[in-house]
């Protein structure tokens, strides 16, 4: 009998290699509001709390600007019609998501990204293996919080005990301890492993195909 029988993934530096299209609309939006852009690195590392987060750190002044909330409708505009174009899972992601899949585990999706692209980017990248895709939406604590999690659990009729939470930053690693659950970092997203390690991550892998050895 398996140990665990669910896997929850984060999306973007998780699954999803989204780092390119993300900081090509960061800054067509910071062009077009009249602000100079940001650097790749500079995006890198304001990822992974939500697009209001992402949009305070890259916007100068943050929340204080008057054209801050504009540039949140900007972004969401944009990237709805550019989030494919350099986009791609990140590589053993498919291959793992298959072996899972054959193995009969339940996985899902949730992320702090907006809903819609949520749920967008897994329908056109992962519909043969992930069904429960949750996002950011007005209707539920964000990441940290365990409310997106503990949604995904009960929509996967699954318990606290038979998951294995995945995530590339430290605030996949609060998430997970804050929602009880075993937490494995990867290596290869928007964080380093030094974070993941500060943070407390029950284990940490540099490759996809490492997860099998770790549920089993």
């Amino acid at each position: 009998m398996k140990k665990y029988d669910t896997i929850i993934f984060d999306l973007d530096g998780t699954l999803l290699d989204t780092l390119e299209d993300l900081a090509d609309s960061v800054n067509y939006v910071l062009k077009q509001n009249g602000f100079p852009t940001r650097t790749k690195e500079e995006i890198r590392k304001f990822l992974g709390n939500g697009l209001a987060n992402l949009m305070e750190l890259s916007v100068p002044g943050g929340r204080s600007n008057p054209q801050y909330e504009k540039c949140i409708a900007d972004f969401r505009e944009y990237y709805a019609q550019n989030m494919y174009n350099k986009t791609a899972p990140y590589e053993g992601v498919l291959e793992l998501l298959e072996q899972l899949s054959k193995m009969g585990y339940k996985m899902a999706v949730v992320s702090n990204k907006f809903d819609k692209a949520v749920k967008t980017l897994c329908k056109t990248y992962f519909s043969n293996y992930i069904k429960v895709a949750i996002g950011e939406s007005a209707h539920i604590a964000k990441k940290p919080a365990p409310d997106t999690v503990l949604k995904a659990i009960k929509i996967l009729d699954s318990s606290a005990d038979k998951i294995v939470y995945v995530g590339d930053s430290e605030v996949d690693v609060k998430t997970a301890k804050n929602t009880g659950v075993i937490c494995v970092g990867v290596t290869w997203g928007f964080r380093d492993r030094t974070v993941l390690e500060k943070e407390g991550a029950d284990f940490i892998m540099d490759k996809p195909d490492e997860l099998l050895n770790i549920i089993n």
